[in-house]
């Protein structure tokens, strides 16, 4: 019976229809990876823990990883701007 359509409401146009088993499948595939990305996040906590026993700054880490992840023209470009700012307030 988990695979049954789900009553159709009067009125509410067929394709609203779901299946509840198929409704389940999603919403448990959905609680799964909540658990998986707080295992994730549990475990770059660890990491900059580790890292920051060692001696290492995290906040400075922090920014290196978004960094990283940016393009370097668009590194550049702000980089070009802040310079640009600093010097405008004689930094």
């Amino acid at each position: 019976m988990a695979d049954d359509v789900i009553e159709q409401q009067e009125g509410t146009p067929d394709s609203y229809r779901v299946s509840a088993g198929e409704l389940r499948q999603f919403i448990e595939r959905f609680e799964r990876l909540e658990i998986e990305k707080k295992d994730l996040a549990d475990q770059q906590k660890e990491v900059m823990a580790e890292a920051k026993a060692r001696g290492y700054d995290t906040k400075v880490m922090r920014k290196l990883v978004a960094l990283r992840k940016r393009d370097s023209d668009d590194i550049a470009e702000e980089e070009a701007v802040l310079d640009m700012y600093k010097a405008a307030l004689g930094m």
